[in-house]
């Protein structure tokens, strides 16, 4: 009788992991940001659904000062299968932003970014209702800010994407020009702000660096791919290590599973030999684009209960509680114009 597979609980590589990349443009885009705070009207700040903890950049808490904000969750369709189960980790996000707005939007469909619109004609506004309003887009890199303002546009102006796109980043190196996404009959249209993502100087903690590799926040090169897919294959097996059962067994060993994985793509060298290095890749990608498995790689429980013992407070008010507050703060500046 076979022997019971049993995943590894810790994941036990972490010396060699780099704990910076904090590049030059991410300085400079943070800095551009902060100038422009003056004309800008309202913040989007995008977070990846996948590592809803993780992707969040502190330093936009300074930066960005007060400004009015809401939260956007990209990635939703990559975060789970069952739909019972996605909509509790949502409720779970949600609140570790109570006072703030929170969506969450799929990487493959425009539609998702239907309540983002129309919370946006009804909330965001300049000082001055006759002029547009300036909404800014940060977040982490390639976190998919490209990729929310062409589905708003789509879906709000019904015309076709307006920035570049791609599965590395740094594609934006730069804030862009404003993209009208609504369109008001009293003149005061919403236009949206592409940014470059923006790395936090330092990350203390490996395994979140590795959660930001894995989803393609840190550029592919910055960590061995090796490495990158070993920690994928941690995270596989604590969920279903049956969606890699055509390359191999269950098994806690990267290096035999990219062997196998690499003569099964045809990732051969010359002599036959596996590109193990190309083959790691290919194995990472597939899981970003859901192929092998769906599953959020952050503990929301966990963070819920060191944000608690950190302040010895209970979680605050609900997202109901926080819009209906918002709405009714709205009304008041609006009484006063």
């Amino acid at each position: 009788m076979a022997a019971k597979f049993i995943p590894r609980k810790i994941f036990p590589h972490y010396e060699s992991i780099p704990r910076s990349y904090f590049l030059g443009h991410h300085r400079a885009g943070l800095e551009k940001m902060k100038n422009m705070l003056s004309s800008v009207d309202y913040i989007i700040e995008c977070r990846d659904f996948r590592a809803p903890v993780t992707s969040i950049n502190p330093m936009f808490e300074e930066a960005l000062g007060d400004k009015s904000r809401m939260i956007v969750y990209t990635k939703r369709d990559l975060g789970g299968n069952q739909r019972a189960a996605v909509q509790q980790t949502e409720k779970k996000i949600r609140n570790l932003d109570p006072k703030s707005a929170v969506f969450f939007v799929s990487s493959s469909s425009n539609k998702d970014t239907s309540p983002v619109i129309k919370y946006l004609r009804n909330d965001a506004y300049g000082p001055d209702r006759l002029v547009g309003c300036r909404v800014m887009v940060v977040g982490m890199p390639n976190v998919g800010k490209s990729t929310l303002i062409n589905a708003l546009r789509n879906q709000g102006m019904k015309k076709a994407k307006a920035v570049r796109t791609g599965d590395q980043p740094g594609i934006t190196r730069k804030i862009g020009t404003p993209v009208k996404i609504v369109e008001r009959e009293e003149g005061s249209d919403v236009y949206v702000l592409d940014t470059p993502g923006v790395f936090v100087p330092y990350m203390p903690d490996a395994e979140r660096m590795l959660k930001l590799a894995l989803c393609g926040c840190v550029k592919d090169a910055i960590i061995p791919p090796t490495t990158i897919a070993d920690y994928l294959l941690y995270h596989i097996n604590l969920h279903n290590p049956q969606v890699y059962q055509r390359w191999s067994e269950p098994t806690n060993e990267v290096m035999p599973l990219l062997h196998a994985f690499a003569h099964h793509a045809g990732l051969l060298a010359k002599g036959g030999i596996p590109n193990i290095d190309l083959a790691a890749l290919r194995f990472i990608q597939r899981w970003r684009a859901g192929e092998l498995g769906k599953f959020i790689l952050d503990d929301v429980d966990a963070e819920h209960e060191r944000r608690q013992h950190e302040t010895g407070e209970e979680p605050g008010p609900s997202m109901t509680q926080a819009r209906k507050a918002a709405k009714l703060a709205r009304k008041q500046r609006n009484s006063q114009a």
